[in-house]
């Protein structure tokens, strides 16, 4: 057994000391660094840094240029890695004339001339070259001095070639070109000047290509050049600049898949639909899927059998070749069971909805104001008006009769409910008189007239003819106000024989245009077909975002040449003219939807666009024929937004249609149907009857594609105004509002509202010409206009393909 060692007790040294540690209130930087080690720190959100704290040290900021120049090179290593290697993708060359006497074939044939390639050129097709100089492929697009054409053109191009004369000057239809295809979006562009070796002197030269620099950077500020065609180096220098610069895109077109058709191959059959279509190209944009919906500008949407790969003879693989004893390509995508149908919309089982119990139209006495009918069967009409008490808060109607009027308890717990409810509305913005919405009183001019009279004089009716000479005389004076100030764009004015209930049945009242509710049951008599199986977004933005992450992934890579197989064809398709491209859509954007587009003029238009005229518009891949109503932008509480005649020069509205859907701000161009002047072109244009001509067409605006809505109210209003006929203090006798007590009744629930912002009710009727007596919070002018404001909800147009309307 080991011996047990027994415990020392040890003194602590006397002369060994711990000293405090040193506590600094800041750490140095250098401790700081140390701490770190390069390691960015995360701040609390809301914490904001004080200019010292923000500023970086040397190495930082060198570290942070060096990042953000390798994610540079690796966006364009990105951009252009589809367009490397002997089989990659061409790089799209739109050539593009501006004026008649161009020819695209010399220009594409220069260009290739001047870089020792030689290849048969044709104006009418498509030319794929080679350049080894630069390792790249090029593919000429030739257009003609035509609008849809050039359109049709450049939004496929990686780059714009854009050719002047240096003899004839761009006409309307060269600068019409331009600014649609600016409009629409476009990608790099190129001048350059043909025919610039025939201007005699040759010192004038440098002038007209100065000239025509200045031209185009009117349009495209961004061109620093003019190329001369006929000049071996400056050809030779615009080939270089195609074949180095990285493609700038366009961007609502980058978020799909797209290609530019090379070949379209029809099957050997006379049946009236076709399953198997073959359109040859090369996938750009995003991947190419099977399940997604193909759209093909004048043709229509279809969907795809199948994707195949179609590489070209020249790259093929001779080892793969020699293992391939047949010739099935290879299947590179198949439609699955997320394939998206044809549906444009919901089926009817989704219509069904429980509708709100409303009152007969034989029980209804009064016009709809707000959400209620009121003075009609079951309202306590027979009630004595009471005047509201001063009641602490939360008192119900049953405790309320315990409170005598004008005795409280404290101030401290007592609330006058007028004023709770104005609580309620300090969410609201100004507005007009019309609109429900009235500004301090205090300002308004409110003499009182000489006709004044006792309230106990007995009013006695006029004789019509003198009602009929006095109201003429009144409104022949309102037409020249009218006229000179437009202060009233919706007032109407009623026909003394005609009844205002039945002229504004489908009329209602709102105690506040921008916040009081809209009942929609009202209007489902009215509703247009289909109305209830539109398509409806309830979170927009966040369904754009998954619809354009979906696009990412899957699908046939860009840059690989494929044939794509459609089914359901219609063979009359092939008596049209050869589409350009194929755009694969987006999910649901075949289905139909409430189109909303924030659209304004042009500068140069002086007459304003009446709403429901018929237009021609670019949406994204699509062109439309609609018939759009405008409307007020902005946000309000209740979606009511008021509806506009018409879209004035200088001003914006939000122009509305049923159309397909269309995710993201997608630019949209507005054409219209020139007016013919000449008489015997307009005699000949009269039998096309309702067909667009595309011939004659001038761009009359532009727009952004905003969130659809179909919960989106846009109303119409009419103002009925009436003139002060006796003044005495707040009580007035109004006429030329109505002209019968029956409509004075149906309309007693309205507000009445005057110019200078006074605002009133009616209290009776006087006699059987529509007189009646009205009290306002407070003396009117004798100039002054009495109004009411009525609302009628507008539902938008269907939109219809130009390819149907034009064949």
């Amino acid at each position: 057994m080991a011996p047990i060692p027994q415990a020392v007790h040890h003194h602590r040294a006397t002369t060994k000391t711990t000293q405090k540690a040193y506590k600094s209130k800041h750490a140095s930087k250098n401790a700081l660094r140390e701490r770190s080690k390069g390691k960015q720190e995360k701040s609390e959100r809301g914490v904001r840094k004080t200019p010292h704290q923000q500023l970086m040290s040397k190495l930082d900021r060198r570290n942070q240029s060096r990042q953000k120049q390798q994610l540079k090179h690796q966006e364009r290593a990105q951009a252009v890695s589809i367009f490397s290697g002997q089989n990659g993708a061409p790089r799209h060359v739109a050539v593009v004339p501006l004026t008649v006497d161009i020819d695209t074939a010399a220009v594409i044939r220069s260009m290739n001339e001047s870089v020792d390639v030689s290849s048969d050129v044709s104006s009418d097709s498509l030319t794929r070259v080679r350049i080894d100089r630069f390792r790249q492929n090029l593919q000429y697009i030739p257009t003609k001095c035509d609008l849809m054409n050039a359109l049709d053109v450049c939004r496929m191009a990686d780059f714009v070639v854009l050719v002047l004369s240096a003899e004839v000057e761009v006409d309307e239809q060269g600068e019409l070109i331009l600014r649609s295809i600016e409009s629409q979006g476009i990608s790099n562009v190129i001048a350059a000047v043909q025919g610039l070796d025939k201007t005699d002197p040759p010192k004038k030269r440098p002038q007209i290509v100065s000239s025509l620099k200045s031209f185009m950077n009117h349009f495209f500020p961004s061109v620093e050049k003019v190329f001369s065609l006929n000049s071996r180096q400056d050809s030779s220098s615009l080939v270089r600049s195609v074949c180095t610069a990285t493609p700038k895109g366009i961007r609502w077109r980058d978020e799909r898949s797209w290609m530019l058709l090379e070949d379209i191959k029809w099957p050997d059959t006379n049946a009236e639909v076709v399953d198997d279509v073959v359109l040859t190209g090369v996938v750009r944009g995003k991947g190419l899927k099977a399940d997604r919906i193909a759209h093909i500008p004048g043709w229509g949407d279809f969907q795809i059998d199948s994707i195949t790969a179609a590489p070209l003879p020249n790259a093929r693989n001779k080892r793969v070749d020699a293992m391939n004893v047949d010739d099935t390509p290879q299947i590179l995508d198949t439609p699955t069971e997320d394939r998206d149908d044809m549906a444009t919309v919901a089926p009817e089982e989704i219509e069904m909805e429980d509708e709100g119990v409303s009152i007969p139209e034989t029980e209804r006495k009064g016009v709809l104001l707000d959400d209620h009918h009121y003075f009609s069967e079951g309202d306590e009409e027979d009630e004595v008006f009471t005047r509201p008490k001063r009641l602490p808060k939360g008192t119900s109607k049953y405790q309320s009769a315990w409170f005598v009027d004008d005795v409280s308890d404290s101030e401290s717990d007592i609330m006058d409910e007028e004023d709770d409810k104005d609580v309620d509305m300090e969410m609201d913005t100004g507005g007009a008189p019309e609109d429900g919405v009235f500004p301090e009183k205090d300002d308004a001019m409110t003499e009182a007239g000489a006709s004044e009279y006792p309230q106990s004089e007995m009013f006695v009716d006029r004789s019509p003819e003198e009602e009929a000479q006095q109201l003429e005389e009144f409104r022949a004076s309102r037409r020249k106000e009218a006229d000179e100030d437009l202060e009233f764009p919706d007032e109407i004015e009623l026909h003394p024989n005609v009844l205002a209930r039945e002229r504004l049945a489908r009329y209602r009242g709102l105690k506040n245009f921008k916040i009081s509710p809209w009942e929609t049951s009202e209007d489902r008599p009215y509703e247009p077909e289909d109305w209830r199986r539109l398509l409806q977004i309830a979170d927009y933005k966040g369904s754009k975002n998954k619809a354009i992450r979906e696009a990412l992934a899957g699908g046939v890579n860009p840059g690989v040449r494929v044939d794509v197989h459609l089914r359901a064809v219609p063979s009359s398709l092939r008596n049209r003219p050869k589409p350009v491209c194929l755009f694969s859509l987006l999910r649901h954007e075949h289905k139909q939807t409430v189109v909303n587009v924030n659209m304004n003029l042009n500068s140069d238009v002086e007459e304003p666009l009446r709403s429901k005229e018929e237009l021609i518009i670019q949406c994204g891949p699509r062109r439309l024929v609609v018939n759009p109503i405008f409307s007020a932008g902005g946000v309000t509480s209740n979606n009511v937004h008021k509806f506009d005649r018409y879209l004035h020069p200088g001003r914006s509205a939000i122009a509305s249609w049923i159309g397909p859907m269309t995710w993201g701000a997608v630019p949209v161009i507005v054409f219209k149907n020139k007016h013919v002047q000449d008489p015997e072109v307009l005699d000949s244009a009269d039998g096309n009857g309702d067909k667009p001509v595309i011939d004659q067409l001038e761009l009359i605006g532009t727009g952004t594609v905003v969130a659809p809505d179909q919960s989106r109210v846009i109303a119409k209003r009419a103002i009925i105004t009436g003139h002060p006929f006796k003044i005495h203090r707040k009580v007035v006798t109004v006429r030329y509002m109505f002209f019968n007590a029956e409509d004075i009744h149906w309309f007693k629930a309205l507000q009445l509202w005057t110019k200078r912002g006074r605002s009133g009710f009616i209290k009776e009727s006087l006699g059987t010409h529509g007189y009646f007596k009205a009290t306002f919070d407070g003396k009117i002018n004798p100039q002054d206009t009495i109004g009411i404001s009525l609302y009628k909800r507008v539902f938008p147009r269907k939109a219809r393909a130009l390819e149907e309307v034009v064949a």
